[in-house]
């Protein structure tokens, strides 16, 4: 797995994809992703199951509504600036593969390799997890209205959905794409209404958890830890936001595009999220709130009277479309994983035919049933949270470093530093007081990145392997020119 054998059976072997994407001799990828396309990207990525899943955690830690609402508004403010420091960073280095190009790029092989790792083990996995876990709630919740679903239940059904959509990205990347299609219109189907919902009560004065004296009141004494705790679930609701960056090399004239995608995806996310939950708290008491497992489901039952069972087939359609999203796009961060020489070759390859990546669909696959074993979200999302966070502020810190590394590199976007600065300190914060809150949460998250040092000294940075360990990790490079690269 040595980086040299390794860049050369990803250009020598690639028929299509490869050299496409790669930018070698042969065809290169088409820019064809436009300003609406870009935008789409960023707001279907970001809305998942989070804004479904989250409000729960971020109320419970904010202690009070008006505190949970500012957790919402700051959030996105700060997502907004992390994506402006990344855009500068996607034009700076315009390659595919979002922050691990550029970890790796500024900070060398070992600190890419672990961002890598760690998104390979748990941040894909456990994000398809929990919005798998997500699916099975919402469709399993009004089947159980007097208690909660079975965590067998839930996690079997999470399974069939994970198995189901990892057999569509395996077939066909049409019949992938066509899913999306279909089932972001449930997402957004399901946030219009919680919104219109909410906007009919105001107008009726259902608004007494809005007013500052009673939005502010505590329903728990209030904690810096778990305000922390607060931000970090909030977090999750935006993430995604920098998947635009996995596809720098596809975008249509990314000095302009990229920069305007972000200012206009961000606010509205944000826009749409602060909303949501104010609807949700003109319907629920902060307590009934944190009494539901699935508070979009509450709050139709509410609300929608017998025409509830909207909701949750709604809020199912989202997180069923979210799972399908993180399968389709996880195949960029192997593609580059590869081409880098961090990951086998064979999790590169796709199908001749079908031209989808089939080993990193079923080797991601795998890897997220066995974190169904466990069907509690919350410490998924924390796992998610924590790892993402700790990482969107090594690359933010890396535009700094490369600021004076490479003063005169060509910058088509350059952003004022004081924007790194606030995300910096903000990220500072966050994991501060998350160590201190959730010391196991975030050890385990840590220990399970440092477990790829080894495997980079072994793998990657040891040149001069036998042959046969390079026959145990990879096939034969006869064997790979018989394939295609993504």
């Amino acid at each position: 797995m040595t980086d040299g054998p390794r860049q050369r059976s990803s250009t020598a072997g690639s028929a299509k994809d490869g050299d496409k994407e790669s930018g070698g001799g042969g065809v290169a990828l088409k820019k064809e992703i436009g300003l609406v396309s870009a935008c789409g990207i960023i707001v279907g990525n970001i809305i998942g199951s989070g804004i479904f899943v989250s409000p729960k955690g971020v109320m419970e830690n904010a202690s009070s509504v008006g505190v949970a609402l500012i957790v919402w508004i700051v959030t996105g403010v700060i997502t907004a600036i992390g994506a402006l420091c990344y855009a500068e960073l996607g034009v700076t280095i315009p390659k595919s593969g979002g922050d691990y190009s550029y970890v790796k790029d500024i900070f060398g092989g070992l600190a890419g390799f672990l961002r890598l790792w760690i998104a390979v083990l748990v941040i894909y996995p456990t994000n398809q997890a929990v919005i798998a876990l997500t699916f099975s709630n919402y469709v399993l919740q009004p089947l159980f209205p007097t208690c909660f679903p079975p965590e067998n239940g839930l996690r079997l059904l999470a399974a069939v959905c994970l198995l189901l959509l990892t057999w569509v990205n395996c077939s066909s990347v049409r019949w992938a794409t066509r899913v999306q299609d279909i089932f972001t219109a449930g997402k957004l189907l399901a946030l219009a209404l919680i919104i219109i919902m909410g906007i009919v009560q105001i107008c009726k004065g259902e608004y007494y958890w809005l007013e500052p004296a009673n939005a502010f009141e505590p329903f728990q004494d209030y904690d810096v830890g778990l305000i922390a705790l607060a931000f970090l679930q909030g977090s999750f609701a935006y993430g995604g936001w920098n998947f635009l960056n996995y596809v720098t090399e596809e975008l249509v004239d990314p000095y302009v595009n990229l920069p305007r995608a972000i200012f206009i995806s961000i606010p509205l996310v944000t826009f749409v999220y602060v909303f949501a939950n104010i609807a949700y708290v003109t319907a629920m008491s902060p307590p009934e709130l944190l009494a539901s497992n699935a508070v979009a489901v509450t709050f139709g039952e509410k609300l929608l009277g017998v025409m509830s069972w909207i909701m949750p087939i709604s809020v199912a359609l989202s997180t069923f479309g979210g799972v399908n999203g993180s399968l389709f796009t996880s195949s960029r961060l192997f593609f580059a994983g590869a081409r880098e020489g961090h990951l086998p070759s064979l999790l590169a390859m796709i199908h001749v035919k079908r031209c989808t990546p089939i080993p990193a669909l079923l080797f991601t696959c795998l890897s997220t049933l066995l974190m169904l074993c466990t069907s509690d979200m919350y410490t998924l999302i924390n796992y998610v949270g924590f790892i993402n966070y700790l990482f969107y502020g090594v690359t933010v810190a890396g535009q700094i470093v490369l600021r004076f590394k490479q003063p005169n590199i060509h910058r088509p976007i350059k952003v004022s530093l004081i924007w790194p600065v606030i995300y910096l300190i903000f990220w500072a914060f966050l994991l501060i007081f998350s160590l201190y809150s959730e010391p196991v949460v975030c050890g385990i998250g840590l220990a399970i990145m440092l477990t790829g040092v080894p495997v980079y000294f072994l793998g990657v940075y040891w040149d001069n392997k036998p042959q046969c360990f390079d026959a145990f990790v990879e096939y034969r490079y006869g064997c790979e020119c018989t394939v295609c690269f993504i």
